[in-house]
C-alpha cells in the first residue's frame, strides 16, 4: 500500500530528475521570496531610533519568519506540485502504467488555479492553529491537520487523472487509511530539512502509486 522504495526509483526510471530540480528551484524561490517580503514588512512596521537594535530587529524578524515558514511549507507543496503535476503523472503512467495513460489535453491553468485556492485555505488554517503552539499542542495539531490536506489532496490529483473530481473525493473516502497515511508520510517529508524541497514531485508519484494498488470500485 504504501511505495516506498517505488517512489524513489521512480524518479530515475520516469526521467523525472530534470522535474525534480527545477521543483527544488521553484521551493528555494519561494521560501526565500514569503521570508523577505516579511521580513521587510516588518521592518518598514516598525522602526527603531537605535541603528544598532534596528539592525537587530530585523535579523529577529527574520530567524521567526523563517521559523513560521518552516512550518507553513506544508501549505505551500501543492501549488510547487501543480506545477509539474501533469508532466510528472503523465510520465509515471508512461513508464509504469501504459495501459492507463490519459490522451486528453492538459489543463494547466483550472488545476493550477484550484491548487492557488488549496494553498491559501491551508495556509489560513495552518495560521489559525499558530497560537497552539503556545500551549505546546501546536506541532501534533498540525501534523494531522496537514496530513489530511496533503493526503487528500495529492491523492485526488492521482485520482483525478483517471475519474471525475467527486468520484475521485468518493474513491478517497473509501480508501482513507491510504490517502491519510500517506498524507502523514508527505508532512514528515515537508518537516524533513533537504528532503523537504524535493517533496512536491515525490509526493506526486506516491500517490500515483498509492492509487494503483487500490482495488477500484
Amino acid at each position: 500500500m504504501y511505495p516506498f522504495i517505488l517512489t524513489f526509483q521512480s524518479i530515475i526510471k520516469a526521467k523525472l530528475i530534470s522535474l525534480l530540480l527545477l521543483s527544488v528551484i521553484v521551493a528555494v524561490v519561494l521560501i526565500l521570496s514569503v521570508v523577505f517580503f516579511a521580513t521587510y514588512i516588518s521592518a518598514d512596521l516598525v522602526s527603531l531610533d537605535d541603528s544598532w537594535l534596528d539592525q537587530a530587529f530585523t535579523w529577529f524578524a527574520g530567524l521567526i519568519f523563517g521559523v513560521v515558514g518552516w512550518f507553513m511549507l506544508p501549505a505551500f507543496v501543492p501549488l510547487i506540485a501543480g506545477m509539474f503535476q501533469e508532466k510528472v503523472i503523465y510520465k509515471v503512467h508512461k513508464h509504469y502504467y501504459p495501459n492507463y495513460l490519459n490522451q486528453d489535453d492538459i489543463k494547466f491553468w483550472p488545476d493550477f488555479i484550484h491548487d492557488l485556492k488549496f494553498t491559501l485555505k491551508s495556509l489560513l488554517l495552518n495560521l489559525i492553529i499558530l497560537p497552539l503552539y503556545l500551549i505546546g499542542i501546536g506541532f501534533v495539531v498540525s501534523i494531522i491537520l496537514n496530513s489530511y490536506l496533503l493526503g487528500r489532496e495529492f491523492f485526488e490529483s492521482a485520482a483525478g487523472y483517471h475519474m471525475q473530481k467527486n468520484k475521485a473525493q468518493l474513491f478517497g473516502n473509501q480508501n482513507k487509511a491510504a490517502v491519510y497515511g500517506g498524507g502523514l508520510v508527505i508532512t514528515g517529508m515537508t518537516l524533513t530539512p533537504v528532503l523537504n524541497l524535493f517533496v512536491p514531485i515525490i509526493a506526486t508519484v506516491w500517490m500515483v502509486h498509492v492509487y494503483h494498488s487500490l482495488k477500484k470500485p
